[in-house]
């Protein structure tokens, strides 16, 4: 939305609000000059400011109401160009890369490590375009309520294990615990599941990196079934933690951001969650880090 059209809201919502008090400043002068001196004056003087104040306060409330609605759809108007930008530039990078590596390959004669090499980082961007496309997907299902959980019971201690033997392979690196019981069984929707904890996984990745350890927990609790991804990155600020599972919201200055991502994965997150019948949280990770907690019915 343009500023001139939110600057012309504000000037057309101060113009009614004067021209009501305005009026009622007319009134109350026509009734004095038609009923001087009596009792009906008061009572119609009362009349007018009572209905009037009602009035001004409804007035005001939906003034307030559009206002804010306006300042929603401009903050989201805005994620979206931003999101478009950096989908546009995420996009192009897996893609420019993996043409460079097999390029690399087809015009080079290299030694069978170099070659192992440079196709395992082939595959890694493989990947990462993937699972952008497959996020980009998700939003898509979940603004047309194209997805409905298939619930089963599935051993999710087999499920963790294969996903962060996933992130092994493509970092060459164990950085990832998992600290479940190795029999631990769920009923859930596995595709919705492994969707959840690999964007949450991708989103430590990307904030806390691979150089520290980050976890995954399980536990049964009541009725329900704990999971949390825990990492000891920078963590969350008070203030941001309150839209990190908006649609497209990313942490911090659009100009200067140097972390990759496309405002998605979070809220995906959430939105399986809820679908399944759960809830999502998010804590500081003491002394320093992050935890995604999610509760999931039994």
């Amino acid at each position: 939305m343009r500023r001139q059209t939110i600057l012309l809201f504000y000037i057309l919502s101060l113009y009614v609000l004067l021209q009501f008090i305005w009026w009622g400043f007319h009134l109350i002068q026509l009734s004095k000059e038609i009923e001087p001196n009596s009792d009906n004056l008061n009572r119609r003087i009362l009349m007018i400011f009572g209905e009037g104040s009602v009035f001004l306060i409804i007035l005001t409330f939906g003034i307030w109401q559009i206002r804010r609605s306006i300042k929603k759809e401009v903050e989201l108007s805005q994620r979206q160009s931003n999101f478009l930008l950096s989908v546009t530039h995420e996009l192009k990078t897996p893609i420019a890369s993996t043409k460079l590596f097999l390029q690399t390959l087809q015009r080079r004669n290299l030694n069978d490590q170099k070659r192992e090499e440079i196709m395992s980082r082939a595959f890694e961007e493989n990947e990462r375009l993937e699972l952008l496309i497959e996020n980009i997907l998700n939003a898509t299902r979940i603004e047309n309520n194209a997805l409905k959980p298939i619930k089963s019971n599935f051993q999710f201690s087999e499920l963790a294990f294969q996903i962060k033997d996933r992130f092994h392979k493509r970092y060459s690196k164990e950085f990832i615990q998992v600290e479940i019981e190795s029999d631990a069984q769920i009923i859930a929707d596995r595709f919705l599941v492994e969707t959840i904890l690999t964007n949450l996984l991708e989103n430590a990745v990307k904030y806390a990196g691979i150089e520290s350890i980050i976890r995954i927990k399980a536990r049964p609790a009541s009725f329900n079934y704990v999971i949390s991804v825990e990492d000891l990155g920078p963590g969350i600020d008070p203030i941001s933690s309150k839209y990190i599972f908006d649609k497209f919201y990313r942490i911090g200055n659009e100009n200067i951001r140097t972390t990759k991502g496309s405002g998605l994965g979070l809220y995906i997150v959430k939105e399986f969650v809820q679908l399944m019948g759960g809830e999502i949280s998010y804590k500081n990770n003491l002394p320093k880090g992050s935890i995604f907690e999610l509760t999931l019915p039994l």
